[in-house]
């Protein structure tokens, strides 16, 4: 029998018996060698046990590490917070893990999936000596280990997830869903590099992780490295059983057969059985994937293999209490948080804590100093080789700037011979823009977005790279299909699949974009909310962890171009989340005309440590502003359009009478159609026309980096003078960022009302009153020294309304004049 593959052919009663069997006069071949593996697994037991022992520690203790005196109460934590039921499962992965990066010399990182796992990882990380090395407080000995216990979970200090304060971590698993989109995405062109995920089987209830097991049909095992998933079946969530677990063996191998793999399956429950047969199985598995690539890279013939998965069934809270006052702890949902409480009153339940401990045989484990010992330390790889101190999993380490082209150049920067009189399809001159950034960047640079590269007007990428695509192909797909296993570009309906490749390719030391309708950017509200958050942690109090590039966002086909589409479509409130999280890592940008986006773009993939989020349509648009004028507008974030105002003249300072501002390309457009109409109707009417690129330049400079002053807020936008602000997205927003400026009364705000239909451009404009007659009136209706004097125009634009809605709902169309609109001075 071959025991290389007994973890995938040896049942658990089959190895149980030839365990019972071991020491007996009638040796099998079995028996000898099983004999010799247990031998050797002997010692990752007692390093399995340890980190047992710590991750019980850092739940209940806050004093008395070794238990070298009776546990007592003052020795226990108030608040009890972490989760045990999965931990035991992480860290016996984990130590299996590290005798096979020792055994081959593997680069090699791990990721937790269980959501508040994280005594399970903290426990192996803190034994191999990173944690050590990052906190020194937290020293190798009694009363660092003192310090490491009370730490966790305990207000100050560290959460109860493998949050950014954890050496080796690039994935919280605070939400689930993630884990194994972010496994991927980290192997993407780090060839050398195993990414193994543990997956628990109550994230494999979500969305995002049922769309990312598809994952494997994009890595290319030539350039790319691979993925071991492992679901990690113990049996519950909360307080319910997990789906997963309570199918039959058939059907759950048969899932992951569809999605592609070659499962594995480890099962049972006592911990010498189950440590040979993950041994086995892991040994299995990394020689499969080590063979896969070898095959692939000797050929050079791309292919798309059955890469290994394996199915890790174990109890939950393994090695806990069995039971507590009379209830199923073990292999039960009771295990799945905190077993036992009431630690400060019910003494029995301290002497249970105190037993539990006990069992791990600490003394055999830890020196009287509370080292760990040496025997044990051991069994670590060394150096960089540890899951904790990989350079990978800190990935600013590795991290190299891109080689940018000049967007000043003309091969992308459109000429204006005057502002508003051309147009253009603004995002395609950024597509050009990216295609040569990506072909000086071929190893570093990927593009990410669902089935939208074309639509979006970025297909001049496809020159130099196409989609990646490791399924089937067709003879049709020749004809414009764009897909090739040396693809670069990211294409799948899953904005969270695509979105959790993205932000592990990052904090690898990568750099990228996605891109989607900005309708549909809600779909990862919360996995951005959870990539700001550990950017803000790692900035603010993670000094160890280097810089990343930034998550850069491109929101297209936005809401005023989603007439074709209709209300489903229309949904620009994404940047309302954006402004909520830290403004430390958030910067939001509504580049008017090309440009514009050109000189966004260039900033932001320089930027490190930020969310940019970049709004603009792929239609065409009236252009307005030179490179170089461009260059000066963005850097400044918001600016007086000199061209569009007549408030000034040379040797006059002129207070203006009303000020016209814009954000966002529609929006923009309309406002200076209606401050064109105000010129040419009310030639004695001092207009100023403001535009916002960097929507937080609207707010106090206290709260934001990037906010004006109040000096300078009046000098834009004067002390009293009436605002008629032209938003692209909801209103409120612009009210929310604003409102600390000097007299925020006058500002009123035009934008979307959430009334929307199979609307012609205007008509949707129209309907929620960001259209230039409505803003003509607005000015009417504020400017005191127009009064009665414009009650004709006021009629005109009532008129005009009328007329155009009508129009629309005639021909299907808009005007030919306003559709054709240009700047008319």
């Amino acid at each position: 029998m071959n025991l290389k593959n007994a973890g995938v052919r040896l049942s658990t009663n089959t190895i149980f018996k030839v365990y019972c069997n071991y020491g007996s006069n009638s040796h099998t071949n079995e028996s000898r060698v099983l004999n010799s593996r247990l031998r050797r697994t002997k010692k990752i037991d007692a390093y399995w046990r340890a980190c047992n022992y710590l991750a019980v520690g850092m739940i209940y203790l806050r004093s008395n590490p070794l238990l070298k005196e009776h546990l007592k109460p003052e020795d226990i934590k108030h608040r009890l917070l972490g989760h045990w039921g999965s931990s035991p499962g992480l860290s016996f992965v984990y130590v299996h893990l590290n005798r096979l990066i020792k055994k081959y010399d593997l680069n090699m990182i791990y990721l937790a999936g269980p959501g508040h796992g994280a005594p399970g990882i903290l426990a192996p990380v803190y034994l191999e000596g990173t944690y050590s090395e990052i906190y020194p407080d937290k020293s190798m000995d009694e009363e660092g280990m003192r310090k490491f216990f009370k730490q966790f979970s305990f207000p100050g200090h560290i959460g109860s997830h493998v949050t950014p304060e954890t050496p080796g971590s690039i994935h919280e698993g605070g939400e689930l869903g993630y884990s194994v989109s972010h496994a991927y995405g980290s192997v993407l062109d780090n060839p050398d590099l195993i990414s193994v995920v543990m997956v628990g089987d109550g994230e494999s209830e979500t969305g995002p992780l049922a769309t990312s097991w598809h994952s494997n049909k994009f890595i290319n095992p030539i350039r790319d490295g691979a993925v071991l998933p492992i679901l990690h079946l113990n049996g519950y969530k909360i307080a319910n059983p997990t789906i997963l677990s309570r199918i039959s063996h058939e059907e759950l191998n048969a899932l992951f057969v569809g999605y592609g793999y070659e499962p594995y399956f480890v099962e049972g429950n006592d911990p010498k059985i189950m440590h040979e047969k993950m041994a086995a199985t892991l040994e299995e598995c990394i020689t499969k994937i080590k063979k896969i690539q070898a095959e692939a890279r000797s050929s050079g013939v791309a292919k798309r293999p059955r890469w290994p998965m394996i199915v890790f069934r174990s109890p939950k809270g393994w090695t806990g209490p069995k039971n507590v006052d009379g209830h199923k702890v073990e292999d039960f949902w009771r295990s799945h948080q905190v077993p036992m409480g009431e630690m400060h009153s019910n003494m029995e339940h301290l002497q249970l804590l105190e037993e539990w401990m006990k069992s791990y045989k600490p003394e055999e484990l830890f020196d009287e100093n509370g080292t760990l010992i040496p025997e044990l330390q051991a069994l670590a790889p060394k150096g960089d080789r540890r899951m904790s101190a990989n350079p990978i999993a800190n990935g600013g380490l590795l991290r190299k700037d891109l080689d940018l082209p000049d967007f000043k150049d003309s091969e992308y920067a459109l000429p204006i011979p005057a502002p508003g009189k051309t147009r253009f399809e603004n995002t395609k001159a950024m597509g050009i823009f990216l295609r040569d950034v990506m072909a000086r960047n071929m190893n570093t640079f990927r593009v990410f977005g669902p089935d939208e590269t074309a639509s979006n007007r970025l297909h001049p990428i496809y020159e130099v790279s196409k989609k990646v695509w490791m399924a089937d192909y067709l003879p049709e797909d020749e004809d414009g299909g764009h897909l090739s296993p040396d693809g670069r570009v990211m294409e799948m309906l899953s904005e969270h699949t695509l979105e959790g490749w993205l932000e592990t390719y990052l904090l690898t030391g990568r750099h990228g974009l996605f891109h989607t309708y900005e309708a549909f950017a809600h779909v990862i509200d919360s996995m951005f909310n959870q990539h700001a958050k550990w950017l803000d942690i790692c900035k603010n109090h993670v000094p160890w962890r280097s810089p990343v590039s930034s998550l850069n966002i491109l929101l297209s086909s936005t809401v005023w171009r989603q007439d074709h589409n209709g209300f489903s479509h229309q949904d620009p409130g994404f940047v309302d989340l954006v402004t909520n999280k830290s403004a430390e890592v958030t910067r939001v940008y509504f580049p008017p005309d090309a440009n514009c986006l050109l000189s966004v773009i260039d900033h932001c993939l320089r930027s490190k440590d930020y969310v940019n989020v970049i709004v603009a349509d792929k239609q065409s648009h009236l252009q307005y502003l030179t490179i170089d004028e461009a260059v000066k507008h963005c850097t400044k974030g918001i600016g007086i359009w000199d061209w569009a105002s007549n408030d000034h003249e040379k040797g006059k300072a002129n207070e203006p009478d009303v000020i016209m501002a814009s954000c966002g390309d529609v929006p923009t457009m309309e406002s200076l159609a209606a401050t064109a109409i105000l010129r040419e109707e009310c030639p004695d009417l001092k207009v100023r026309f403001v535009n916002v690129v960097d929507i937080f330049k609207l707010q106090d400079e206290t709260e934001h980096p990037h906010g004006l002053s109040h000096r300078d807020f009046v000098t834009l936008f004067t002390e009293d003078k009436p605002i008629i602000f032209n938003f692209h997205g909801y209103p409120w927003l612009i009210h929310k960022l604003a409102y600390r400026h000097p007299n925020p009364e006058r500002l009123h705000v035009r934008g979307y009302k959430e009334e929307g239909n199979i609307n012609t451009p205007l008509e949707l404009a129209i309907n929620n009153q960001i259209d230039r007659f409505n803003l003509v009136i607005d000015v009417i209706d504020r400017v005191p020294k127009l009064g009665s004097r414009a009650g004709y125009l006021k009629e005109l634009m009532k008129n005009e309304i009328i007329d155009n809605l009508n129009y629309a709902h005639t021909h299907g169309i808009d005007k030919e004049e306003m559709r054709h609109w240009q700047w008319p001075f």
